[in-house]
């Protein structure tokens, strides 16, 4: 393969075909300009043909030979390009009046031709010369235009790397709030476990299958970025198993969710930190217990969880504005933090107290999330 041959099969020609669009509208504004500014205002359509022939045959020579030996990536320096049009422009005009000559039908004189410099007359250096300056402005304007766009890329570039790093962000935050573990929980269940062995193994078996079932769904799902509505329910029920098993007759609940909502993607462990709190500061302080229920639902464009107990309420269990306390295992305020970072103002989180007892936690999602 010969060297011509390798250049043309790399040459970038739908970058050249792009540039040739600016030149075209170049060559018109030339047209123009010789016509009404230089000109008395008449022969525009040779005047637009002329600049057309002209200003494409320096186009060809100019940007083709910088494609074809510098390609898209790298650009000449401004010494070389100046070289180029020097050597381009007497090449141009010669071409470009002779393509003239035969699409106009009209003789082109071997002046303006510029087959000879000596022979070029003052109408033709003056066409010569404003070619020359043409071809400058040209340069400069596809210069400017790739510095632009370079600037351009740069800027997207460094917008796309800022936005990897707040996602990477916000993923480890979302991460850490999701996978604090409730100490105190676990090593209530430890010790009760430890004191079923002895005089109820049957139990202290069952426990410990909930507990290892419970622990199997937590950290599954803290390493998880999302999750379904079924598999949020199964987690949450393993906890709701194991803790039946440790407060026995004191703990009831129910679980009401929809086929129609099981596949549905949620962020994990939304719903087991609002049980955890039901039954930590409303049911499990309460010496008779009592129960929870949870259920989904969908309102129109929005999902609904929510998480009631009949225990003591807020008015002497948790209250709605206070901070997590410290070992919960994500915690009100978390939980707010992480509908703030995954939805902004298109979730909310709201604890009110219930009716006739106790207290209703409410998660409302976008289904259609940003």
């Amino acid at each position: 393969m010969t060297l011509s041959s390798k250049i043309l099969q790399g040459f970038p020609w739908r970058r050249f075909a792009m540039d040739y669009r600016y030149s075209l509208a170049f060559n018109l504004f030339c047209g123009l300009f010789i016509t009404y500014v230089l000109g008395t205002g008449q022969y525009l359509l040779e005047n637009l043909v002329a600049s057309m022939c002209i200003g494409s045959s320096a186009f060809i020579i100019i940007d083709g030979a910088r494609l074809a030996w510098w390609g898209e990536q790298r650009r000449p320096g401004w010494k070389t390009l100046a070289l180029i049009v020097l050597a381009a422009v007497p090449l141009a005009q010669s071409a470009g009046m002779a393509l003239f000559g035969a699409l106009m039908g009209v003789k082109v004189t071997r002046s303006a031709s510029l087959t000879s410099l000596s022979a070029i007359a003052p109408k033709d250096l003056s066409m010569l010369l404003f070619t020359l300056v043409a071809c400058a402005g040209g340069l400069l304007f596809f210069a400017n235009k790739e510095k632009i766009a370079r600037l351009e890329a740069l800027a997207a570039a460094e917008k796309a790397r800022a936005e990897t790093v707040a996602r990477q962000a916000l993923q480890a935050q979302l991460q850490l709030l999701q996978a604090q573990i409730e100490p105190h929980m676990l090593f209530n269940t430890l010790a009760n476990l430890q004191g079923l062995i002895g005089f109820d193994p049957e139990r202290a078996q069952l426990l410990l299958d909930q507990l290892i079932q419970y622990l199997r769904a937590t950290l599954r799902s803290s390493r998880a970025q999302t999750t379904t509505l079924a598999q949020e329910f199964s987690l949450m029920q393993a906890y709701l198993g194991l803790m039946s098993v440790r407060m026995g007759q004191r703990l009831s609940y129910t679980v009401q969710l929809p086929d129609a909502l099981r596949a549905l993607a949620v962020p994990p462990m939304l719903l087991q930190p609002l049980v955890e709190n039901a039954i930590q500061h409303g049911l499990e302080p309460n010496i008779a217990g009592g129960h929870i229920a949870v259920s989904a639902a969908r309102e129109g464009q929005t999902l609904v969880l929510t998480v009631s107990d009949n225990g003591l309420g807020l008015g002497l269990g948790l209250q709605p504005a206070a901070p997590a306390r410290q070992g919960t295992h994500v915690g009100l305020s978390n939980i707010r933090e992480r509908l703030q970072a995954l939805y902004a103002e298109q979730a909310s989180f709201t604890l009110t107290d219930g009716a006739p007892a106790g207290a209703v936690a409410r998660l409302t999602l976008p289904l259609n999330p940003p």
